[in-house]
Parts: C-alpha cells; structure tokens; sequence
C-alpha cells in the first residue's frame, strides 16, 4: 500500500492531486489545506472524477496521525498572487518561510519519516528550511528544483528542432529562479552534443525561450499547474517505484552547503546519489553566481 499526502490544495496541489490520482500512482491520498472548505471540495471533486476509471485510490481527510505511516508528503503550500507584480519566486519568501515554519514542527511532531517532496517557491530555500525544521534526514527532503525548468527547456529545444522534448537529453542546472543556467555541453539528441550544434546565439535564443514560455503561462493565467504536476507525479512514481532514475532536483549539496537544482539519482532512499558537475569555466561561474543567489536568499530567512 502506498500512501502520499499533500500539504497545500491551491492550483499545484490539486493538480498534482489529480495526476496522481489519475495515473493511479498511490492507494491512499491524505488532503491538507488551511481552508477547511477547499479540503472539503477536493475531497469530493476528486472521488468523482474516479468514476469509471479502472483504479481506485482512497481520499483522506486531514489528520495529522495519517502522516505517520505515509510514504511521501508533497509540500506545495504557497501564496502565487504574491508573484503577481513581479513573478520573482524570491517575493513569495516571506510568506512562505512562515508556512513552512507552521508545518515543519507538525511534521516532526507527528512521527513521519518517509521522503518529504518541496513544490512551494523559492523551492531551494524552503526545501532546506523544511529538512531543518522537521528533522528529516537531508537525502529523505528535496525539492522540484529545476525539473520544470528542464523540461522546458527539452520543449524549446523540440519545437526548434522538430524532435520529441523525450529525445532531449540534458538538463537544467542551479536555482529554480532567475540564475539557474542550461550547460549546452552536456545537452544531447542521440549522439549528437547541442554544444556542437547550435551556435551560442541558439542557445542563448532557446534558454530565454525556456524561461519566456514559464513566464508566459504565469502571466497569462496568473499560475502554474500541469507541467509542475507531471514533474511531481514523476518523481512520486520512481521514489515508490524505487527506479534509480537520475533527475533534476533541488538536493543538499555538501560543498555549497545549500539546496541547489543539480542531477541526482533517485529511489526508495530519496536522493541516493548525486552526479559530478563536471562544468566548463563558463558554466562554473554561472553555477557560482547560482550558488550565491540561493545563500542570498537563504539568508533573508
């Protein structure tokens, strides 16, 4: 019996809700809100859009004595209209830090340890605010990262080049924010290296692209749901599933000390394995400045 839980039922949480329970990941699926009325309406929407699936999950109301047995628990508890002037993930900071300090302790509290999974920007920071304020081991809490980020990316690079986003293989690295940064020297179609193929005007044309198509959804209805949903319910699958898949994920780095986007094997264990860097000069000082800006960050707590 698998059992996730998710904390925070706004427009991400109930659309990873939704995937999850539409791909018939888990059995069980614990709700949480501070609005009792959202809870109460998830809880009902989501038992009926089961009706003539061929799987059935089992829907919890909130209690904290659930988390005790639960596998995973996706935090995605935020405030997104606090991005509306700016969409800078930093401006929610100040919110969030707050919701995260009102759950870490319940958390810790209600005997949970299984693999704890961060959504809620800015997602490096409060992934490592949630591992210190639950008590988690550090490889058993990480975050989303840069895995939207990379699969924005694969798409940009699929539009241009008229190749499936899944035949993209590569990754974004660093903050998920304003300074995480494509490493072209490790982005691949097959065989063939995009370093080799586009020139740096082309790769500078498909990471703005990446980020622009983020803003553009933002801006356009004021959030995001279904492309971070799919990363979450990804991740959800290969930890149950313990696939050993290599993804980018917000995960604790011992050398910087921080939380930053980086390739990471995951499992039953959580992150089980973090990849070399292996950067050129180039992409180092952009990890640097990456590396920076989340410390900067971190320190506003």
């Amino acid at each position: 019996m698998s059992k996730v839980a998710i904390i925070g039922l706004g427009h991400v949480g109930s659309t990873t809700a939704y995937t999850l329970v539409s791909r018939d990941l888990v059995d069980e699926l614990v709700l949480f809100d501070k609005h009792e009325k959202i809870v109460t309406a998830q809880y009902k929407d989501l038992k009926d859009g089961q009706v003539g699936l061929n799987s059935h999950v089992e829907i919890i109301r909130p209690d904290l004595s659930e988390l005790k047995d639960t596998d995973i628990i996706i935090f995605s508890a935020g405030k997104i209209a606090v991005q509306q002037g700016s969409g800078n993930r930093f401006d929610e900071l100040n919110y969030t830090k707050k919701v995260a300090e009102e759950w870490g302790p319940k958390i810790k509290e209600s005997g949970f340890n299984g693999i704890l999974i961060n959504i809620t920007n800015p997602c490096d920071v409060i992934a490592r605010h949630l591992q210190e304020l639950s008590g988690l081991p550090k490889n058993h809490v990480f975050g989303t990262g840069t895995s939207l980020d990379t699969a924005r990316m694969k798409q940009a690079v699929s539009d241009k080049l008229g190749v499936h986003a899944n035949s993209v293989h590569g990754y974004v690295f660093g903050e998920h924010g304003m300074t995480q940064f494509v490493p072209w020297t490790k982005v691949r179609i097959g065989n063939t290296l995009m370093s080799e193929t586009l020139d740096q005007k082309e790769q500078d044309d498909l990471e703005n692209q990446a980020k622009q198509n983020g803003v553009d959804i933002f801006f356009g209805k004021g959030f995001t749901c279904y492309g971070i949903a799919n990363q979450a319910a990804l991740i959800v699958q290969t930890v149950l599933s313990d696939s050993k898949k290599v993804m980018p994920v917000s995960c604790f780095n011992k050398k910087e000390g921080i939380y930053i986007g980086e390739p990471a094997l995951i499992g039953a264990d959580g992150v089980e394995d973090i990849l070399p860097l292996d950067l050129t000069s180039h992409e180092q000082e952009k990890w640097d400045a990456s590396v920076a800006s989340i410390k900067e960050m971190y320190a506003a707590i």
